[in-house]
């Protein structure tokens, strides 16, 4: 008995009789990691670059294969309108949203924490500067500044002239310089930052929590009206660690921690009496965390037990 996939999941399923995958579907599943890493950088949402990946698989099937000089790039070009297509839908979404909106965390493997353009790329601190960006400012940096898509490629997708893709790519650049982290940091930094992080957190000790924050750290999370979260960004290490401090005493749980790592940079699994509570996706510069973002709506929460495979190529 043989095999087919289901080319939107890559899972393989049995298949009676002498039938083997037909060149679309073994074209798309060459791609595929690719199309949703592209998917979910434009989108923030591990569902909705699922989503986008459908509607790709949906139009891909019916095009002329004889007819496609560059396959990867074609399919690019879908994904890019499906997702620019959703990501219309998802900003007016998001305006209705409750309290803060942030990225779908994904639980990665090793080797994209090993692979620092990735990492950075998909880290949860640029993630939220990407948010920053019109939907086609947004989708031309990802396809220029993260998968170098050509301007003429990335016009065709977008629909626009390659002077107007040009000029949107300049000024998204400047955009997304003057608000990125201002150093990437060795992954083993990282981890460092994170473990003296969590030692603190599990000890409630509010002055550990003090030396591992910068002065100017930012708490946001994310409950989406479902968990209770802080209404709007914290600012500041001494009201970050008090608040950290003062909420576990008054809670009265029994909290733990668990290291892992979440969009390719170190991040923490929190329990609450032994059920998970959320994620917090850490941002370092200078050995010191300036960024904690808390998801604690569960609609989030459903890409942390495996990991989900990215890549750039």
């Amino acid at each position: 008995m043989n095999e087919r996939r289901d080319a939107t999941t890559g899972t393989a399923e049995p298949m009676a009789g002498g039938g083997r995958m037909d060149l679309a579907t073994e074209a798309f599943l060459a791609h595929r990691n690719l199309l949703f890493t592209v998917a979910y950088e434009m989108l923030g949402s591990a569902a909705d670059a699922e989503d986008a990946l459908q509607e790709t698989w949906l139009r891909w099937v019916k095009i002329d294969l004889g007819q496609v000089c560059d396959q990867r790039a074609f399919l690019i070009r879908i994904v890019t309108r499906r997702a620019l297509d959703r990501l219309r839908v998802m900003k007016r979404r998001k305006e209705a949203y409750v309290g803060p909106w942030l990225p779908e965390p994904l639980l990665t493997a090793p080797d994209v924490a090993e692979d620092v353009e990735l990492a950075e790329s998909v880290s949860m601190a640029l993630m939220l500067v990407l948010e920053t960006l019109a939907p086609t400012e947004r989708a031309v940096f990802v396809l220029r500044e993260v998968f170098d898509v050509g301007y003429d490629e990335i016009a065709a997708a977008v629909g626009k002239a390659p002077a107007t893709v040009r000029q949107i790519a300049h000024r998204a650049r400047r955009h997304v310089e003057a608000r990125r982290p201002r150093e990437v940091v060795s992954p083993s930094q990282a981890r460092a930052a994170v473990e003296s992080f969590r030692r603190a957190l599990d000890a409630r000790d509010l002055q550990g929590l003090l030396d591992v924050l910068a002065p100017e750290v930012v708490l946001v999370s994310d409950g989406g009206g479902v968990k209770q979260a802080v209404p709007r960004p914290v600012t500041g290490a001494r009201k970050v660690a008090h608040m950290i401090v003062s909420g576990l005493g008054k809670a009265q749980v029994a909290l733990t921690s668990e290291p892992t790592v979440v969009n390719g940079n170190p991040a923490l699994i929190l329990r609450l009496n032994g059920e998970v509570d959320g994620v917090m996706a850490v941002r370092v510069e200078d050995a010191r965390i300036t960024g904690l973002y808390y998801v604690r709506n569960p609609r989030k929460l459903t890409r942390i037990a495996s990991a989900t495979p990215l890549t750039l190529k």
